[in-house]
Formats: C-alpha cells, structure tokens, sequence
C-alpha cells in the first residue's frame, strides 16, 4: 500500500524558494554555500523518504493517489564540463533523456550515462552555464531518440534533429531510439548489388557493395572527406539516399559541402547531421548514432542508404572526454575499455536486409603520420569489411585520389562488382604492382632493359588514368572504355601528360555518337560489346592522335 507523505508540508515550503541561490554569485559569503547545501540535502532527503512501501503497491494505487512519486525527481548537486551529477532519479535508465528546469531559459535536455548507487551523472547537449546546483530534473521517460522522416531530406541539422540552415522547422514523422539492435543474420542478404562511387581506382581495385562497410584511411590532408564526397555526389543518378554525419569539423566546412552537393542538385537527397567543433563533447558522441537511426528509417522502407561518418577519429575523443570526466578508467592511449564497442555497435547496423534496404557505411579515420596501428585506427580495420588507404605521398606528387593499390583492399565487395570492370581489375593490379616494383629504379639513373623500360612507361600511364579531378565522378561505363583503351594498349601513342586531355575529348565524342547509347546500356548491365567498343576506341585513338598533332605539335 502507498502510504502517506512524510514532510509534504517540509517539501512544498523548499520547493516554494526554488530556484535555489547559486553560491558562486557570492563566494564571499560562506553561510549561502552552507544554507545552499543543507537546502539541497533537506530536498533529496524528503524526495527519498517521500514514498515508503512503494515497491508493494500496484500501479492503479499510486495513480489514485494525488500525491507525487519523487523517485522521479532529481536534483542537480554539481555541474562541471558538460557533467551534471544529480541526486534522485532512482528509477532513471541508462540512455534515458532527462530535462532540467531552467527558470529563466529553455529546459536543458542531457541523457544518463553513469548510474551508481546514491547518484547518476548525465552529460548535456548544450552549454552548461545555466545550470546550478539545486535545479530540479525530470525524467521524459524514453530513451535518447532523434526525428525521423523524408522531411529531413536536403536539410542540414544538429544530432536532435534541430535545423541549422534556416529554412524553417521539420515536420518529422516520428522519432526513433538511436540505440539499436543491429540486424540478425536470418534477415540479412548477401551483398550483392555494386554501389558506384565514380573514382576509377576505387571502382576497379577496392570496389564497394550496398550494405558493406568500408573504412576510408589516411593521414590529414589526404583527401579522405574529397573520396566520400564523391561518392555521395555519384549517387545523384541512383536511388539511394547519402547521410553525411560531420564530427568535430568546422562550421565553414559543412558549409562548404553542403554547397558542393547542392551545386550538383544532390542535397535534395541528402541528410546533413552536423556536431561542428564548437557543439560539446556530448553532441559529437550522439552524431554518428543520430545518423544511423535516421537512415535506418529508410532502410526498413526498402530504400538503399549511404551513411558517411566523417570522422570517427574525433568521435572516440569527445567519447574519451566524456569517459574520462565521468571517472571511468582509461586504458590504452586513455581510452575507456569499451571504445571498441562504441564504434562496432553502430557499424554493425549497416546491412544489406531481404527486402532490399540497405545501409552502407563509409567511416573515415584520420591517422598521424601513416600509424595504423594506433588503438582506433585498428579497432575499426578489425570491425570493417576492408579499407581505402591514403598515401600522402601520392597526394604531394599529384596523384589524386591518393589511393595506395597495395594497401587498399575490399574484403566483400568485388561479389557485387560490376562483372565488366571485375575482369580488367585483375590485369590493372598486376601492372601496378609490378611498376611499384621497378619504380624505385628510375629515381636512381640506372641503365633498365626495354622489358623493363617498357613497363614503367606502362604503370605511368595507368597511373595518371587513374588520376582524377575531385567532384567530378565518372559514369561507370565511361570507366570501363577507359580502362580497356590503356589495358589493350590503345594509349600508347598518348603521352602520360596528354592522358587527362585524352579523356576529356573521348569523353564528349562519345556522349555525341550514335552508339553511345547502346554501349552505355550494356556496360551498366554487364554486358561488354567488345568488338564494338574496341572499334570504337581505336577508331578515336586515331583521330585523337591528329587532333594532338595538329593543334599541339605547331605551336
């Protein structure tokens, strides 16, 4: 049975001077801080011995009774960096959003991440300047969830589902739990179907498959964020919806790519879920889960989604921030033991499923000087299904994308390949990796045979093939007529340094002859018209060859 209240009079006499004084207004007077402090322990010691017998009594009981349940009440004790510690709240869940009452403000939204045995702590999403010792916090009663719907499509906005373009609120149409379990095996399918990103070294070496999980690596100013862009700027002429979760970056830099997608009319399919450098620690940690329970809408609607975690590197620090402020243990590079977990819980929600939803993740991680062996770096290797290794290297020699061939691999997607550019990638990788090599050899002015002569000038030009302007993706099946021009030889007459100018003019002559749309029809189904197209480049190599000749060779 519910009994009565002891000192509901007590209570509501120290509720009525609530909002309760802040002693930092006036640290001079020491009695404030100790009325402040009895003041606090008067509250949380009523709020507990409010309710007794409660665990005997029926839910119809306590809601006959007018009387109120304190075990879901809270108050703040202290507020430090983001960390509100809070006593009360004895009935609160892990990952359950909690609001504090701001008398002069908006109420603060935080969510329960420590839970000990006379406390919990809660982190908060926005600036903790407002919140004292003493406020009172409520349960909302659900765990930590973010909008969902197609009315987020071409918006870019914060990991709550907040606008941040100014153009107006977001009808959702409902909410979804950020933490979810990942799908089972029985309802997964094999992946199967390729998704295009429309950078030749990454379509035809390290090929990506719609549900797969591939990690873009390398150090700082490689190109990693130029890579993902691409692929979501590629995917204008598919149905698949592009999520891109910025962590940690600047405000100018979101900016800067929401303009890239919008200057190529794919914004209106994109979600942006931006948690900038200046938002705290605790909106960085959610963005990436946000992102994922925002695809994950689509996915079960039967759509193919594409989900851009940009980077994760910053995300396990904010998450090291918040683990270190709330006492937990550090480990290796003062890393909680559960960092591994953090990121295999949300990577493991992409997945091909049966009724054809898919979410593919692309996660970037940042390295420092090439160390892959560092603890994230490895712990995502080991959780993703292969990796786009850059080099800076080749991006200081102009080779771009920096794609290292020799590093990259891609552990699921050559099962979803296109079966047209699968059977010219192993003749690619074979001429690569025998120029790597022999390379070493020029730099040192020997004498090298013509076989091997022959060979350099062979991976120089496949390489600078594979060279490619960022934010201009090529269709695939301009790819394949391009790979199959330098694999059958058909570029020996073109110069290295002439084979972007090639590439352009075969391009435009190809758009504008009548078999272009035939031979562009059968190379997306996998379908290769070899007599056709290998007329049709030899054919223009020769035509080509004049046109350099008479326009390049008298001036």
């Amino acid at each position: 049975m519910v009994t009565s209240l002891n000192n509901e009079v007590e209570l509501n006499t120290l509720l009525d001077t609530w909002p309760l004084p802040y002693p930092a207004d006036n640290v001079e007077d020491e009695s404030m801080i100790g009325d402040l402090d009895s003041r606090i322990k008067n509250i949380v010691s009523i709020m507990k011995e409010g309710v007794t017998n409660i665990d005997n009594s029926s839910s119809d009981e306590i809601s006959n009774t007018n009387l109120p349940v304190y075990e879901e009440i809270g108050v703040v004790l202290e507020v430090a960096d983001g960390i509100v510690t809070i006593s009360g709240l004895t009935n609160v869940a892990f990952g359950e959003m909690i609001e504090i009452v701001i008398p002069s403000g908006d109420n603060i939204t935080g969510i329960i991440l420590n839970i000990e045995f006379s406390q919990v702590s809660a982190v908060i999403f926005s600036n903790d300047i407002d919140v004292v010792p003493g406020y009172m916090v409520f349960r909302k009663y659900f765990l930590m969830s973010v909008p969902t719907g197609k009315s987020l499509l071409g918006r870019i906005v914060d990991p709550l589902g907040n606008p941040l373009d100014n153009l107006g609120p977001i009808a959702s149409k409902g909410y979804r739990f950020i933490e979810q379990v990942a799908p089972s095996i029985i309802s997964r399918a094999p992946v199967r179907k390729p998704l295009e990103t429309g950078l030749k070294v990454v379509d035809s070496m390290v090929p990506i498959g719609h549900g797969q999980r591939e990690l873009i690596i390398g150090d700082t100013k490689t190109g990693k964020s130029s890579i993902a862009i691409d692929a979501i700027i590629n995917q204008g002429s598919e149905d698949t919806i592009s999520i891109y979760v910025a962590i940690g970056q600047k405000r100018s830099s979101v900016a800067r790519i929401a303009k890239v997608l919008k200057a190529n009319n794919v914004l209106n399919s994109t979600i942006i879920v931006a948690a900038t450098a200046s938002d705290t620690a605790a909106m960085q940690y959610i963005a990436p889960y946000c992102g994922c329970a925002m695809g994950e809408y689509f996915m079960n609607l039967g759509l193919r989604v594409l989900i851009i975690y940009d980077d994760l590197s910053k995300h396990a620090v904010s998450y090291r921030q918040l683990s270190l402020l709330l006492r937990r243990p550090p480990g290796r590079e003062g890393y909680p033991g559960d960092v591994f977990f953090l990121h295999s819980r949300l990577l493991e929600r992409a997945a091909n499923l049966k009724n054809n939803g898919s979410i593919t993740a692309l996660p970037i991680i940042e390295t420092i000087q090439g160390d892959v062996s560092a603890y994230v770096p490895t712990n995502v290797i080991s959780i993703t299904d292969g990796q786009i290794f850059l080099e800076t290297e080749l991006f200081s020699r102009g080779i771009r994308p920096a794609v290292s061939p020799g590093l990259s691999v891609s552990r699921v997607g050559s099962a979803a390949q296109n079966k047209v550019i699968k059977q010219m990638a192993g003749d690619l990788k074979l001429e690569l990796a025998q120029f790597r090599e022999v390379e070493g050899f020029t730099k040192l002015g020997l004498v090298l045979d013509d076989a091997t002569q022959q060979l350099i000038v062979n991976g120089g030009r496949l390489t600078s093939l594979l060279v490619q302007k960022r934010y201009v993706p090529s269709p695939i099946y301009v790819q394949i007529l391009s790979l199959f021009a330098a694999l059958k030889g058909y570029l020996e007459i073109v110069g290295s340094d002439l084979i972007s100018v090639f590439e352009t003019e075969f391009k435009g002559w190809f758009f504008q002859s009548c078999v272009s749309k035939p031979v562009a029809s059968s190379l997306t189904a996998m379908v290769f018209p070899a007599m056709i197209v290998e007329y049709f480049i030899w054919h223009f190599a020769y035509i080509f060859i004049l046109f350099i000749w008479n326009n390049y060779t008298n001036k």
